[in-house]
């Protein structure tokens, strides 16, 4: 698995179910995409037993591996089941001669598959019959277990947890109380950062964590976010969390454009700029129109009784007193967006200090783990994670205006433990 760029190894014990007739269960939830790299996500109907189910499906760039080399499995993909909810894999032996047929065509109990992620978005696939000797192997120890699947060390000298690696490397940076602002570069290269967003880039630095173009979590599959304090005594975060900012897939704001967007429902800038208009406020699904753009946020295909998607069609959508729709995010896209980075969060405290610009890190760290976009989709629904746009438009009347786009999504620090099913707090030093 290294050897063909695996830089994360799971395992799933596979039951009598698990076989490409009755396809691949990968858990009661939507927690395996933060785990599986995907394709897009899209909605697709399907008519069995005489009544329609909605579901969606995603294509997975997945190969078998043996002593030959890998081999790529054309088909295989995840589909998803919002009204139970769940996710199962399938046509992972379609279109591959290569693939291990004698074993996951049977019911045979004690079967193991093991599954290794790469930087590039491919799944690498082994199955194991449960007389192989990796599978002994893999039955005499105890490894970390996340939903469905137990994860595996890439060495044996390194057969310490992903977590005690991440708590290592942390306890280390915040032994070297203040740090220079910098960034690291491709090439591997710590360089001077003077802008006053640094925090995250010199933690990342400090972390060896290069920017690359695919969504894969920071470090051993945990994300890694920092945040600003105003000390290490009361921990008292200065501005809530981003959790993610997608550009919205519909409405006004993306048929017409930003320019006519901002013309019907931004506002002059309050602080008397110019020529400027802005739209901002918060946005959830708790409050009414906005008293400055006249917008309210409302979400469509989810029922807030059973916390289920009933339509993988729908999403979320600011609507006008006429119920216009002036943007939109579907189910699919903000999925997408949810389910590659959040699966395991560390946040990390910080203080800034200048001149010159430098940061520490403190001791009390906050561990997140295991979430879905249902988790996302409740939280949302309840108010507690709500829109907070910064979207601006300056020389609004001339021939060339300039427009700044920032569609964020947000949570207050304290509320951050209900949108996963385990979090503490960690001291790393005393």
């Amino acid at each position: 698995m290294c050897h063909h760029g695996a830089t994360r190894i799971y395992a799933k014990k596979l039951a009598p179910n698990d076989n490409s007739k009755n396809q691949l269960y990968l858990g009661g939830d939507f927690s395996a995409l933060n785990i599986i790299p995907h394709g897009d996500i899209y909605s697709d109907s399907a008519e069995v037993a005489g009544a329609v189910r909605d579901r969606a499906k995603a294509a997975v760039d997945f190969y078998w591996v043996d002593e030959a080399g890998r081999h790529r499995a054309p088909n295989t993909g995840l589909i998803l089941y919002p009204k139970y909810p769940e996710v199962r894999m399938s046509g992972f032996l379609l279109g591959c001669p290569a693939a291990p047929g004698e074993i996951m065509r049977v019911r045979d109990e004690g079967r193991v598959l093991f599954l290794g992620m790469t930087l590039q978005g491919a799944v690498l696939g082994y199955a194991a019959a449960a007389n192989d000797p990796i599978v002994a192997e893999f039955n005499a120890s105890e490894w970390q277990t996340i939903g469905v699947f137990q994860e595996l060390p890439l060495r044996l000298e390194a057969a310490s947890s992903p977590k005690s690696q991440l708590l290592n490397e942390l306890r280390r940076i915040c032994q070297l109380e203040w740090i220079a602002s910098q960034k690291l570069a491709l090439d591997g290269t710590k360089t001077p950062y003077s802008a006053p967003n640094g925090g995250g880039y010199t933690l990342e630095a400090e972390l060896g964590i290069t920017p690359n173009g695919y969504a894969e979590p920071d470090f051993m599959g945990w994300e890694v976010k920092q945040y600003g304090v105003g000390d290490f005594i009361k921990f008292r975060p200065k501005s809530p969390v981003t959790l993610m900012t997608p550009e919205p897939t519909g409405g006004i704001y993306k048929t017409e454009g930003v320019v006519e967007f901002l013309r019907k429902f931004g506002y002059p800038d309050q602080n008397g700029m110019p020529d400027r208009f802005n739209f901002g406020g918060r946005y959830d699904c708790q409050t009414q129109h906005h008293h400055r753009t006249g917008l309210r946020m409302v979400l469509d295909g989810y029922d807030v009784t059973t916390g289920k998607i009933i339509d993988m069609a729908g999403g979320m959508a600011l609507i006008d007193n006429r119920d216009e729709i002036a943007a939109s995010w579907t189910f699919a896209g903000m999925m997408a967006h949810w389910n590659r980075k959040h699966a395991q969060a560390a946040y990390v405290p910080s203080l800034f200090r200048t001149p010159p610009a430098q940061y520490s890190y403190g001791r009390q760290v906050m561990l997140c783990e295991k979430t879905d976009f249902l988790r996302f989709l409740r939280a949302f629904a309840a108010g507690v994670i709500y829109y907070d746009p910064a979207v601006k438009i300056e020389r609004a009347s001339s021939a060339k205006p300039h427009v700044k786009r920032r569609s964020q999504f947000r949570v207050a620090h304290a509320d951050l433990a209900k949108l996963y099913d385990h979090h503490e707090i960690v001291q790393l030093t005393t």
